[in-house]
């Protein structure tokens, strides 16, 4: 029906007869002439309607905004004092000798000009107009353009692209799980995948030695602004390797997308432990564009009267560390009292804070309990200038790390145009929470050292990008005897764990060559390259921060004789 795209015309299309189809992205009658901006996937042209020709001005003159048409003319040169610079077609135009009228449209519910603010939840209810947005569907194209360049590089590197199945069974996280009921075994469930985790490792025992695909995952988490109930991951498993092996391949790849999508050269990415991380930058995810850092000055205060900070300084488990932000003695106390509920978000109980006006003149509520020689000795330690601002907390390790990390990305200054990336590595294998042991990662990464199972590491890695985890993995366990150790620290019983794992268990039996892997979150890479905020601007139809589709209107009831079939009761009482 067409010969060429909107977007793809140009100078070297002077002179020729083309046909286009798109929609009517802005009509303009200026009364001697009517200007059609036609638009389609590749982009926007002008079509001019010359009054000479009758007929067709007297359509056009009925032709409105998102009507759908079929154009053949001329390309023409535009004079130079007409030439639009903005537009990639700019420079040329289409003198229109007929054109077809392929579907009228009503006016949408909103403008498509990207300059026109719109409600998320009218964009999401009619995606499917929201989607003729230039600005928006250049985001889905480019993520069809990151998905092409994933594939092409693991194709070159000698990965086989599996699929995996979406119908198994429920995971410990059970209740995290969407669940699908069997019509054929009555008070049966399948659980929706929220990885493909045990299947890769399979496939590793069965010999794929290199693996990959592109898996939907499933997770019913509680709500967040920025999670999908179902999201896309870039799944990746390998054999006979160690960590370092699949990281430098993976940051290969990374270095590969960014130089052929963007054209940005991303620096060798640094190594740089989970202990460390927490240390200077409160996170597990650090965002090094800022330059501020995380002090411990615990030893400092032992000997204090004020209990808040003396008590946590002889705690073994405390810790009170120090945030400088130069220039900050600015910031007002509503500004202070901002940051102070900013971090008891994080469980701190309280911000204390100390202005350095000049190094022998100090400001803080805290002073009266401090003597000079210890206020002297803070600033020494986190070498303080004349105007900067101090912050502390004092509570245990974790707590004080991420309410002071969390303060540090909300205060520091960041170079918007950088790009940051590292590898976070040696990551502890547990965490204990409410007096019981969990897999920091999940239960079947493999462990540094077996005699200090509980307390060791791991053989786990993140990606991290900016402040934000592209990405994580870890080598795997490839024994049961490891294997069966792990459960029975988090207290998964032998029965639960053949119940739960029966076949993992059973295959490790057979010969396991070491493997590990990786997955990369394919939404939030391709929103940060595309320049977008969300996760939901990169995916063609997604979900609310609730969960629901208001495009269908799902998730929905259904019909008694649906759920009898399936051997489903549901108890409506509120």
């Amino acid at each position: 029906m067409r010969s060429h795209y909107c977007g793809e015309v140009n100078e070297r299309l002077v002179g020729k007869t083309i046909t286009l189809c798109g929609w009517v992205h802005r009509a303009r009658n200026l009364g001697g002439m009517i200007f059609l901006d036609l638009r389609d996937r590749e982009g926007i042209v002008q079509v001019v309607v010359h009054p000479e020709q009758k007929e067709i001005f007297k359509l056009a003159q009925t032709i409105r905004n998102e009507y759908v048409l079929c154009v053949t003319g001329k390309v023409n040169a535009r004079p130079g004092d007409m030439i639009n610079t903005k537009m990639k077609t700019g420079t040329i135009e289409v003198e229109a000798a007929e054109i077809k009228i392929l579907n009228t449209a009503e006016p949408p519910p909103f403008v498509l000009d990207n300059y026109v603010p719109v409600s998320e939840d009218v964009r999401l209810k009619y995606r499917y107009i929201d989607l003729r947005r230039p600005e928006v569907f250049y985001r889905i194209q480019f993520r069809s353009k990151l998905v092409r360049a994933m594939h092409n590089f693991l194709d070159d590197h000698g990965f086989l692209e599996i699929e995996t199945p979406h119908l198994t069974r429920a995971t410990p996280e059970g209740a995290r799980d969407y669940l699908v009921p069997s019509r054929v075994q009555p008070g049966h469930f399948y659980a929706l995948p929220q990885s493909p985790q045990l299947f890769k490792q399979l496939l590793m025992m069965g010999g794929v030695d290199r693996y990959y695909q592109l898996a939907k995952c499933f997770r019913d988490e509680d709500l967040r602004a920025d999670r999908q109930p179902e999201f896309t991951q870039l799944d990746i498993e390998m054999s006979f390797i160690k960590e370092e092996d699949v990281m430098q391949l993976m940051e290969t790849m990374m270095q590969r997308l960014f130089k052929d999508l963007l054209e940005v050269t991303l620096p060798a990415f640094p190594r740089m432990t989970y202990a460390e991380a927490m240390q200077k930058y409160g996170s597990d995810k650090p965002d090094l564009r800022i330059s501020l850092e995380l002090v411990d000055v615990a030893d400092l205060l032992k000997t204090v009267e004020f209990k808040v900070f003396s008590s946590v300084a002889n705690d073994p488990a405390g810790r009170i560390a120090a945030l400088r932000v130069p220039k900050g003695a600015t910031f007002s106390r509503k500004n202070i009292d901002d940051y102070e509920t900013l971090v008891k978000k994080f469980g701190a109980k309280g911000l204390a804070w100390m202005k350095v006006n000049d190094l022998n003149d100090v400001q803080s509520p805290i002073k009266k309990f401090l003597s000079d020689e210890i206020v002297h000795a803070i600033l020494r330690r986190v070498g303080a200038q004349k105007e900067d601002i101090i912050f502390f907390v004092a509570d245990n390790y974790r707590v004080t790390s991420e309410s002071l990390g969390a303060l540090r990305v909300h205060v520091g200054e960041k170079d918007a145009s950088a790009w940051k990336p590292l590898w976070v590595t040696d990551f502890p294998m547990f965490e204990k929470v409410d007096g019981h042991w969990h897999s920091l990662h999940h239960p079947f990464t493999a462990p540094q050292d077996m005699n200090n199972l509980a307390h060791g590491l791991s053989h786990a890695y993140d990606m991290v990008l900016n402040g934000s985890e592209l990405g994580g993995g870890s080598i795997r366990i490839d024994n049961i005897e490891t294997q069966q150790a792990v459960f029975n620290l988090l207290n998964i019983s032998e029965k639960e764990a053949r119940e739960k794992f029966g076949f993992l268990l059973e295959a490790l039996k057979y010969g396991c060559p070491p493997h590990g892997g990786i997955a990369f979150g394919l939404d939030r890479i391709a929103m940060m390259m595309a320049g977008a905020s969300s996760i939901r601007d990169v995916i063609a139809f997604p979900k609310t921060a609730t969960a629901s589709c208001l495009l269908t209107n799902a998730p929905s009831t259904v019909s008694d004789e649906q759920l009898k079939e399936l051997h489903v009761q549901v108890n409506t009482k509120e």
